[in-house]
Parts: C-alpha cells; sequence; structure tokens
C-alpha cells in the first residue's frame, strides 16, 4: 500500500464525517481501522491525551475530499498544479461551506516537492544505468537532503521492481547510493524459509575439525547436553555446506579477556580457563571472515519452551542486515540455516564490491591531495617569493631614508667653520654612513630572481585547507578537516 492508494467507500466516508466535525465512534473496531488508514497515508492525525482521543484531518486529507484522490499521487501531480477551484469549474458543498476561498496548492505542487521529485527521478535513473552513485564528502544538510531524495523515491514507488536502494556513509565520509537486487533483508515478505535448505545431521559422525574442537572444549557451549549437541549439529550441517561450496571454515579461539588469570593456591596451580555459553567459528569466502555464534537465547529463563530455544548470530556487518536467527514458532534453526550461508554470501560480494570502491576512493583520494600538495607547494613558495619582495623594497625605502639624511648632514657641515672642534668627526661619521646606505641599498648590485627553499610540512598547513601533509590517510587538522 502506499500512501496514495486510493480510500475504499467506508475510509472515504469517515474521513467526510471527521472533516464535518463528527466525533469518532471508539467502540467501533472497524472504526479504529480505517482511522488507521487514514492516519498511515497522512490524512489524519491521531493524538491520544487524559481528554480522550483527538483526530485531526489534515490538509491532504482535505484535498482529498476535494479532489477525490491523495496529493502525493504521482500520475496525478503534474495535472494538480491548477485544479483548485477556478473559473468554470464547479465548487464542491465543502468549497461553498469555505466561503468560496481557493483551496491550497496541493503538496506535490508545491516547489519544493516537485524538485524532490525530479531530483529523486535523475538518481533513479543514474542508478539504473550506474548501479552505484557515490558523492563526495557531503555536508550534513546535503546528507539530510539525500536521504529525503532516497525517501521520496521509495515512497512513490520510483524504484525498479525487485530492486531496492540502500545508502551508506563510507569510511572517507563519502555518501554511497546503490541500487541493490532483491528486498530487504528485514521484510516480513523475505521469509528465511525460502533460502536453499542445509542438511543437518542426526548424529555427529567425522566431524569438520572446528566442530570437533568445539566438542573436545568443555570451556565452550556451556549448556545442557541435549541442546549442546544439537548446537554442534548445527555447526557440522553449516560448515559441510561451507566447504561444499567452495569456501573455508576456521575455529575461533576464545579471545583473551574472556580468559580467568592463571593462579596458585595451596600449593596447587590453576591455569587460564573461561566458560562461555556460545560457540563460534569462522566462515571464509572470497578472502572475508564472517564469524558464526550459536548459543542459547535465554539461559536463565524457567520456561521449559524458552530455555530450550538456540540463537544464530553473525557478526555485525557495514549495512543494515539481518544478523540473528532464532528458533520460532514457524521454524526452527535446522530449517533456515540456509538462510544464514545465503546471508553470508552476499555481505562477501558486498564487501568485494565495497573493496573495490574504496579502493577507487582511495586512489582518487590521493590524486587530490598530490594536486593539494602541489598546490599548496606553489602559493608557499610564492609567498616566499613575495616576502623577498617586500624585504628588498623595505630596504630600499632604508637606503633612500639613509641618503637623504646623508644629504643634510653634508649640507650641514657646509654651514659650519673650520674651527669647530666637531667639523673632523662630523665628516668621518658623514663618510661612514655614505658607505653604509650603499651597501644596504638592494639595487647597487643587479637583483636577480631568488630561489625559494623547499617548504615544510608545517609550512603547507596553512595553504592545504585541511588536508594533511604527512599524507591521503591521515588526519586532517583545524577547522575544515577532512
Amino acid at each position: 500500500m502506499h500512501r496514495w492508494s486510493p480510500l475504499n467507500e467506508r475510509q472515504k466516508a469517515l474521513l467526510d464525517r471527521l472533516a464535518g466535525g463528527e466525533e469518532l465512534d471508539t467502540q467501533g473496531a472497524s472504526e479504529w481501522r480505517s482511522l488507521y488508514a487514514l492516519r498511515d497515508r497522512g490524512l489524519a492525525t491521531v493524538k491520544r491525551g487524559s481528554g480522550g482521543v483527538q483526530v485531526q484531518v489534515t490538509e491532504a486529507g482535505r484535498f482529498y475530499l476535494e479532489h477525490g484522490h491523495h496529493p502525493d499521487d504521482p500520475e496525478r501531480a503534474d495535472g494538480d498544479a491548477g485544479s483548485a477551484s477556478g473559473p468554470g469549474k464547479p465548487k464542491t458543498a465543502r468549497s461553498r461551506a469555505a466561503g468560496g476561498r481557493r483551496s491550497p496548492m496541493p503538496y506535490s505542487a508545491r516547489p519544493i516537492a516537485r524538485a524532490r521529485r525530479e531530483k529523486a527521478r535523475q538518481l533513479v535513473e543514474r542508478l539504473v544505468a550506474e548501479e552505484r552513485v557515490t558523492i563526495s564528502e557531503p555536508d550534513e544538510d546535503e546528507v539530510t537532503e539525500w536521504r529525503r531524495v532516497v525517501d521520496y523515491a521509495k515512497r512513490h514507488g520510483l524504484t525498479p521492481s525487485g530492486k531496492r536502494i540502500e545508502k551508506m556513509r563510507m569510511w572517507n565520509r563519502d555518501l554511497q547510493i546503490s541500487l541493490v537486487t532483491g528486498q530487504h533483508p528485514n521484510s516480513r515478505r523475505d521469509s528465511p524459509e525460502n533460502a536453499s535448505p542445509v542438511q543437518v545431521p542426526t548424529q555427529l559422525r567425522s566431524p569438520h575439525p572446528v566442530v570437533a574442537a568445539l566438542r573436545d572444549d568443555e570451556g565452550r557451549l556451556a549448556m545442557p547436553s541435549a541442546l549442546r549437541r544439537r548446537a554442534l549439529l548445527l555447526f557440522q550441517g553449516l560448515a559441510a555446506e561451507v566447504v561444499r561450496r567452495g569456501h573455508k571454515a576456521k575455529d575461533r579461539p576464545v579471545a583473551d579477556r574472556y580468559r580467568s588469570r592463571p593462579y596458585s593456591y595451596d600449593g596447587k596451580y590453576f591455569p587460564s580457563g573461561y566458560s562461555r555459553r556460545d560457540g563460534e567459528l569462522d566462515v571464509l569466502v572470497d578472502g572475508f571472515t564472517y564469524t558464526v555464534t550459536i548459543q542459547q537465547e535465554f539461559p536463565q529463563s524457567t520456561d521449559p519452551e524458552r530455555s530450550g530455544r538456540l540463537v544464530i548470530e553473525l557478526g555485525y556487518g557495514r549495512s543494515d542486515r539481518q544478523r540473528r536467527w532464532a528458533d520460532r514458532k514457524r521454524w526452527v534453526l535446522e530449517d533456515i540455516l540456509g538462510a544464514v550461508l545465503q546471508e553470508i554470501e552476499t555481505r562477501a560480494v558486498e564487501d568485494a564490491q565495497r573493496k573495490v570502491d574504496e579502493e577507487r576512493a582511495k586512489a582518487e583520494r590521493e590524486v587530490r591531495w598530490k594536486a593539494a600538495i602541489a598546490e599548496a607547494k606553489e602559493q608557499a613558495q610564492q609567498d616566499q617569493l613575495a616576502e623577498m619582495l617586500k624585504e628588498q623594497a623595505r630596504s630600499w625605502q632604508s637606503a633612500i631614508a639613509l641618503r637623504t639624511y646623508c644629504d643634510a648632514l653634508e649640507r650641514r657641515l657646509a654651514e659650519a667653520t673650520d674651527d669647530d672642534t666637531e667639523v673632523a668627526s662630523a665628516r668621518e661619521w658623514l663618510a661612514w654612513a655614505r658607505q653604509y646606505a650603499q651597501v644596504a641599498d638592494p639595487l647597487t648590485r643587479l637583483p636577480v630572481m631568488p630561489t625559494p627553499k623547499e617548504p615544510t610540512p608545517d609550512d603547507l598547513k596553512p595553504y592545504l585547507k585541511g588536508w594533511s601533509p604527512y599524507g591521503p590517510e591521515e588526519h586532517g587538522f583545524g577547522w575544515g578537516a577532512r
């Protein structure tokens, strides 16, 4: 059901009554079902409070009563912009009751909605052609806008049949939007029973080495013997199918953080040990490792039915995918083990593509970093030359001032008499001053093009606009760091 799906007669009648101010019949179950249908379509709001239930018809609900369809209906969007009561169009009873006021512009005809619809359409066209669109380092406002565009495409059925759109923030802050085949793994319609079955043995004969290690390790799968045997059979079925499909199954040792420290007491030595309710094995698919864990779902429960349930968990992935399966009324783990392996293989395909994307993004980032370094070096050296020029200009201005002073001093000496005892010393000082002014003047010799020094990483920082001078993968610094 879409937001713009047409109402049935009962729902439309309820919407009309609510718009007319009639109160909801809170005793009727059918009334509530119809009300929730109106709420899910955005035609009415439902608020519960101490004063009871408050129901209000929304702008979209009034539009529906006026025009007979939802304002978000994509098939009607382009034709409704001017569909409000205009010249020559008969007014409905509701518009006449409103005093002939012009109906507000429908949501679908508003500039923001029309722009978002066009952006969503263009996005889907690109995804169909390229399967993946990457937005480089968007800010939070851009991420929010792309999320709204993707949501618009989903709500209005713009996604091709059998496909779904997924978005993910990459390690380098890029936003990746992908067109993926199949329904979302958390969709109710995507039942784990539909996966290819995996044969689970009834007896543990010739177990896989990983399963044999779990069986012989009393510190793992600490649970009732019947459940432990069942967990081992599940591991054996999974390991055998993993090998049959050309993958590998490896043991996953217990991490040191779960082990107790060895100690001595009363002359006896107690080695390091552990007690784990779960068991784990690693599945290797195309170079990627995925950890499968089996344990009791409710080990503390006193209810025999609940305490007898097992649960399989798959390590967290880099996307929002299913990672947990448990015994339920509709199935037991033996029936849906194929769904676990299918999820592992799906993750391997996605991780392989993600690795390619990340390597490409890393290469592109290195190219951008090298260009930024080259530009920063150029700017740093230009600033060095500019500073040298300013220093020469300051020296030249200083030399002019010194010569002007020497000329004034010489005029003063011309006015002095030879009897003045300080004249000889003043002439000596004038001679030295003129010699110094000549040495200080940069134009005494013809200036040549200076050679700037090689900038250091610290010299480059002000020109890198957030890039690190030490490499494209290093953390940036300051405001605007990448």
